[in-house]
């Protein structure tokens, strides 16, 4: 038997990388709001007691920075100071341009927003189609989330990260190896030495994180749990690390078990392939992956700045597909419009809907937000493949 350790990790929502994600996306969500001609490519750079955005926006509306950055600073627990973050008293600074006309004049007519490759993925390790590793890890760092919101730990800090190594036994997932747990905290769970957070406390946070939502029957005696590995995790946020847009781009996809393209989503409007064409590139691998006629997919797209047509269109089955493979480009290629207005209406992108994509992955999600989750092509690509 072949045995592979494949690992993926993911952050909280308090992670400063994550936190820029969300302040860029809640200003595209306030343009699109008012205005779903705005052009939007928003940048946020976050460290201690300061807040920095910038970018490239075009667009008849008016956004308040301020307080949309300071309201979701709240939303996320940045709210007092032993946290090294305080979302009321923090500077806020607006770096904010107009978008280059050089690039609006081939948008204007229906190009790309960019040039470059997007990848979609899509297999049948999980009931999302995603790689279980992946998902794992954003199920903790959601759960770490929940139990510091709740009160169930209440000396939960917003900044946290996981970290899950998955045994894979001739290609299926088989156990779970080791589970990290890093989680920003108060001293009140130190020991007497002040550097170790207590024994009590570490069972705690696998009880009620870990055990809470990892499956038990990929759990056993030899799992391994690091729990804070350096000993404590009192000095977290943009305190002890600086945040920027588009810094975490695996975890936004599939753990490093795909490809990733290279653009980075957040503060993006669908003009930009680098959001909606990769977001359309996991929409057809999942529908396919869905409709049976492969156990996974990899979707490869190119496109070109201001044309429409993309450069390139190439598909991975990994030896996996139940019709010929030249048949099944054939089919994606006939059955989905590539051009970036077509995905655009077909995935209903001009909405504020971002926010919620920028922290716990962009795909794999079940909110209705996420239309490039739906399977609504699987009936015609079964008609089409005789299935």
């Amino acid at each position: 038997m072949e045995r592979v350790l494949l690992t993926s990790e993911s952050v909280t929502e308090g992670h400063p990388d994550k936190v820029c994600d969300q302040i860029s996306d809640a200003v595209l969500d306030e343009v699109l709001r008012q205005d779903v001609k705005g052009r939007v490519a928003c940048e946020t750079f976050i460290t201690v007691g300061l807040v920095i955005v910038g970018g490239e926006i075009t667009t008849e509306c008016y956004v308040d920075l301020a307080p949309l950055v300071r309201d979701l600073l709240a939303n996320i627990g940045y709210t007092n100071h032993r946290y090294g973050f305080d979302g009321a008293t923090c500077a806020i600074l607006n770096a904010i341009g107009r978008q280059s006309p050089d690039i609006a004049q081939g948008v204007d007519r229906g190009g790309a927003g960019d040039q470059g490759l997007m990848i979609g993925y899509a297999c049948t390790e999980t009931p999302e189609l995603m790689p279980l590793p992946i998902m794992l890890s954003h199920k903790l760092t959601r759960r770490l989330t929940e139990v510091r919101k709740q009160g169930i730990l209440p000396y939960l800090g917003p900044d946290g990260k996981s970290q899950v190594t998955v045994e894979y036994v001739d290609g299926n997932p088989s156990r779970i190896v080791n589970v990290v747990l890093s989680s920003q905290h108060t001293e009140e769970i130190l020991d007497s030495s002040g550097h170790q957070i207590t024994s009590d406390a570490r069972h705690e946070i696998i009880e009620n994180v870990a055990k809470a939502v990892l499956p038990d029957k990929m759990l056993d005696e030899r799992t391994r749990y690091y729990v804070n590995p350096t000993g404590k995790f009192v000095i977290g946020g943009p305190q002890s690390d600086t945040g920027m847009t588009g810094r975490k781009l695996i975890v936004d996809t599939y753990g490093g078990l795909a490809p990733h393209g290279g653009g980075a989503f957040s503060g993006k409007d669908p003009s930009k392939v680098d959001r909606s064409a990769t977001y359309f590139a996991r929409y057809i691998a999942k529908n396919v992956v869905a409709a049976g006629l492969a156990e996974r997919l990899q979707v490869n797209l190119a496109y070109v700045i201001g044309e429409p047509d993309p450069a390139s269109v190439s598909i991975d089955d990994f030896g996996t597909a139940k019709i010929e493979p030249r048949k099944l480009a054939d089919i994606i290629n006939s059955e989905f419009d590539f051009r970036p207005r077509a995905i655009i209406e077909k995935l209903d992108l001009l909405r504020p809907i971002y926010r919620k994509t920028a922290a716990y992955g962009h795909f794999g999600r079940t909110e209705p937000e996420f239309t490039w989750e739906k399977l609504d092509a699987v009936d015609a690509l079964k008609q089409k493949a005789g299935v």
